[in-house]
């Protein structure tokens, strides 16, 4: 078994935008024999856990769970609704939205992107203008991503369903909320999404390995004339048949669905509101320290609307004349923190703080002090008193 920083003590600070930090009591859920998966017992724990992912979801519609990771939950999105040659509108919010639109590129899928620079959220006249100028209806989907976790930024989905109502088109509204569930409010049926993708290893706190689709009527029934051969994301194969095996086409994850339970239990029993103030007071927290070490020059959060600024994740973009690799080896080596590092056109210039799932204010506290301790060995110039402008935010959220 692989051993990690060896040479410290103490907790490991992981504060990545995923994985994210697994409860013990998720752990431990999973630490447990297997069980006969055809037996009435694990049916029923199934279908609880199939009740219970919906209000998460915000829906009443069909709940998928895949063995899968976010990228799997794409790709079951696409096939179950594209065919080859069809064209999806892109909405860019970042590295996310283009690495969704590369999958579906090499689905066969034709991609249009709206072009919007990495700092602001979508705008939903974009999309409103370039639906209304698709007279033949040749896009069939929209694919947006809520919160792109490399810009840390967060778009407005209900605004863009309001976008697509304006101009009466049948587009299919496809929502990535792996970085946003369950760190910020998401109204699937409300908002008008016909098709959510997500998966465990963020916001639900679990191990990298579930993902999920959940699925309206009307993309159930664009699904039925839909002919691309498949199996294994097939939703009909897995919603229609009588034989429970075929719910997760073949052998069911147990294990991890036994650390969704757990996850599950903790989020309801916290209370789903609560979980959502919670992530919103930290990450405020966040942004108020990093509008702190700004006040030196070479640092800026990349988000420039507080509004657009993510629950979940923050990115910190720094002057060309440093090296975020710098700072989060720095982090890594002499304080024990795990950063998020940089990706696409910000990778070189960008460095990530992740403030999801099981966190709290100490954490958060630790975080921004040994984030600022690095800064100032490695010189990059900062405002200083980070912490003290997260406790100050932290206060007035509780106030």
């Amino acid at each position: 078994m692989p051993t990690f920083n060896t040479r410290q003590r103490g907790w490991n600070f992981l504060q990545t935008p995923g994985p994210t930090n697994i409860p013990n009591r998720v752990l431990s859920a999973m630490n447990q024999p297997a069980v006969e998966f055809l037996g009435p017992e694990f049916i029923d724990f199934a279908q609880g856990l199939f009740d219970d992912l919906k209000p998460l979801f915000g829906t009443t519609g069909d709940m998928i769970i895949y063995a899968a990771n976010g990228h799997g939950s794409w790709e079951a999105a696409l096939t179950n609704t594209l065919e080859i040659g069809e064209k999806v509108l892109i909405p860019e919010t970042g590295r996310f939205a283009l690495s969704w639109g590369d999958f579906a590129g090499k689905l066969g899928i034709e991609c249009e992107v709206v072009e919007n620079d990495w700092r602001k959220a979508v705008d939903p006249n974009a999309i409103e203008e370039r639906l209304r100028a698709d007279t033949d209806h040749e896009i069939k989907a929209i694919l947006l991503v809520h919160t792109d976790t490399g810009t840390g930024i967060t778009s407005d989905v209900a605004g863009v369903r309001a976008a697509i109502d304006a101009v009466g088109h049948p587009a299919l509204l496809m929502c990535d909320t792996i970085a946003s569930l369950v760190t910020c409010p998401y109204e699937m049926d409300a908002w008008g999404v016909d098709v959510t993708i997500s998966a465990g290893q963020k916001g639900f706190m679990l191990p990298p390995g579930l993902g999920f689709n959940a699925v309206s009527q009307k993309a159930r029934e664009v699904a039925k004339t839909c002919h691309r051969p498949g199996n294994y994301w097939d939703w009909s194969e897995r919603l229609d048949s009588e034989e429970f095996y075929l719910s997760f086409c073949g052998t069911a994850p147990e294990h991890m669905m036994f650390g969704l339970r757990a996850a599950i239990d903790m989020i309801n029993e916290e209370g789903l509101e609560n979980v959502f103030n919670r992530h919103f007071r930290l990450s405020r927290a966040v942004h108020a320290a990093v509008d702190k070490w700004a006040e030196g020059g070479a640092l800026q959060n990349n988000a420039i609307n507080p509004k657009d600024r993510s629950n979940s994740v923050t990115t910190i973009l720094l002057d060309e004349a440093y090296d975020p690799i710098d700072v989060r080896d720095i982090c890594r080596e002499r304080y024990n923190l795990a950063l998020g590092n940089g990706m696409g056109k910000i990778g070189d210039e960008s460095f990530r703080i992740g403030h999801m799932g099981d966190l709290n204010e100490t954490m958060i506290f630790g975080t921004l002090g040994a984030v600022e301790a690095g800064l100032k060995g490695l010189q990059i110039p900062h405002g200083e008193g980070a912490v003290n402008a997260a406790i100050e935010s932290l206060l007035e959220s509780n106030d």
